[in-house]
């Protein structure tokens, strides 16, 4: 075989080993490449997981736990055994801010240190029953806490409302021994949350709504009791509203306190 054949061969084979080289470094090169994209593709999916699952917003969530937002909210309308009605009134479904452990349970003493209004064992107005949507009578207190009011079943359910209730719906309510916690429209979103998280602990028998027509920015009801808080002072209210609801709920009235069973702690007994 003449040298120049012989050299011309060695060096195809070299081209060819280097090409299959380059073939082979290519090769691995596009697996690297597919398993990046493919781990891509599943970290996209996952976080698309997550935010589906969290509402679309992690910094949302741990807002509501660092502000100690209650997750499960709800207006806790009861209307068991058919008692009560809503009325067509709007369901308030937010979420409130759980409220710290009560410093202070004596109820004068509360209702002294929030600079609240305290009335306790007023006149009885009377229990007449009066058809749906009538006149209300001229109530002797502002909230009204007793006197004339709708005939059954049109008493304001247990709940917490976004709306005003007519007087003469919720002061049938009062008459079965509930507790009305009521609060000034224009209270600042944070305080009315401080409320719904004070109801959402004792939810049992109580109602939570505003009213524009009383002269306090909250107040709380019971038959022929109330306390009345120009302003609000957050905890220190909170504990007033809460001696209230243990020293009056259920005691008057002279009605049937549980025309159903309710589920979840009473005024007298807040969650922890």
């Amino acid at each position: 075989m003449a040298k120049g054949d012989r050299t011309r061969r060695e060096q195809l084979q070299r081209e060819r080993l280097e090409a299959e080289a380059q073939e082979k470094k290519g090769s691995r090169n596009r697996l690297l490449l597919g398993y990046g994209v493919a781990a891509l593709v599943v970290v996209v999916i996952a976080v698309v997981v997550i935010v589906v699952a969290t509402g679309g917003s992690s910094s949302n969530s741990n807002s509501n736990v660092a502000s100690g937002k209650l997750d499960e909210g709800g207006a806790h309308i009861n209307l068991n055994l058919s008692y009560g009605s809503t009325n067509g009134v709007t369901p308030d479904e937010r979420a409130g801010i759980k409220p710290a452990p009560a410093k202070t349970t004596d109820l004068t003493e509360a209702a002294k240190q929030a600079g609240c209004e305290l009335k306790l064992k007023l006149r009885d107005e009377g229990h007449e029953h009066i058809p749906p949507g009538s006149t209300p009578p001229e109530y002797e207190t502002n909230p009204p806490t007793s006197g004339a009011h709708v005939e059954p079943p049109y008493q304001q359910a247990d709940g917490a409302y976004t709306e005003t209730p007519a007087e003469i719906d919720f002061v049938h309510s009062l008459e079965h021994g509930r507790m009305e916690i009521q609060y000034a429209p224009n209270l600042p979103e944070a305080d009315q949350l401080q409320l719904k998280g004070l109801y959402d602990t004792m939810y049992g028998a109580t109602l939570l709504f505003p009213n524009e027509n009383m002269p306090y920015a909250v107040a709380a009801t019971t038959w022929t009791n109330l306390i009345g808080c120009k302003t609000y002072k957050g905890s220190i209210t909170l504990d007033a509203i809460r001696a209230f609801g243990k020293a009056t709920w259920g005691k008057y009235g002279g009605e049937e306190v549980y025309a159903f069973k309710f589920t979840g702690p009473t005024p007298a007994e807040p969650a922890e």
